[in-house]
């Protein structure tokens, strides 16, 4: 039998919490956007930090053109990434966009050659693995702050993080490494 409304709904909204755990966690993400990101899955794709993108792939929100209102968090990552006009634009009127227009609307971080997409969006993740973890969790955690708090709320999360960050074993490797004139080694500490 189908599910009932409150049954739908429920499981959707669990299912969603993906697009949640993506956004918040302190872990940074790179989506591999490579084919077509629509719908929900653009919604994920959106959730994450950084975004790569195949030269042939295609995005599009999609909902509108099959009846539906959007799911995933899309609308608000939409709208937090390029304001309430364009995202009702993309929305309502579910444009087919190239990877370059979505590059140009700063959806995606990067477009490479389809034939690089595996070893770019690889080595994006790889960069920021490699860096100091602890910091680039709390950049993170400052942006996110950004979208909702007020002004003085994100100070006093800045200074919380940065004090915090000032302590790690990755900072003191970075000032050496500044002193000695080399490259820093980061252990995610």
């Amino acid at each position: 039998a189908p599910l009932g409304f409150e049954a739908k709904m429920a499981n959707l909204r669990r299912g969603m919490e993906v697009s949640r755990i993506l956004h918040q966690m302190p872990k940074l993400v790179v989506a591999q956007v490579d084919g077509a990101a629509a719908g929900a899955g653009l919604s994920i794709a959106l959730s994450c930090d950084i975004r790569i993108a195949s030269a042939s792939c295609k995005i599009t929100t999609a909902f509108a053109k099959v009846g539906l209102s959007g799911d995933y968090g899309g609308t608000y990552f939409l709208t937090q990434m390029r304001g309430a006009a364009k995202a009702r634009e993309l929305y309502l009127m579910s444009p087919v966009l190239s990877a370059q227009e979505a590059y140009n609307l700063n959806i995606v971080t990067k477009v490479v050659p389809d034939a690089d997409i595996d070893a770019e969006a690889h080595d994006v993740a790889m960069t920021l693995a490699q860096g100091p973890s602890v910091t680039l969790g709390y950049i993170k955690r400052n942006i996110n702050n950004a979208e909702t708090m007020t002004l003085e709320a994100c100070f006093d999360g800045e200074a919380i993080h940065h004090s915090r960050s000032s302590e790690t074993a990755d900072h003191k490797e970075a000032a050496k490494a500044f002193v000695e004139k080399r490259k820093p080694v980061f252990q995610g500490h």
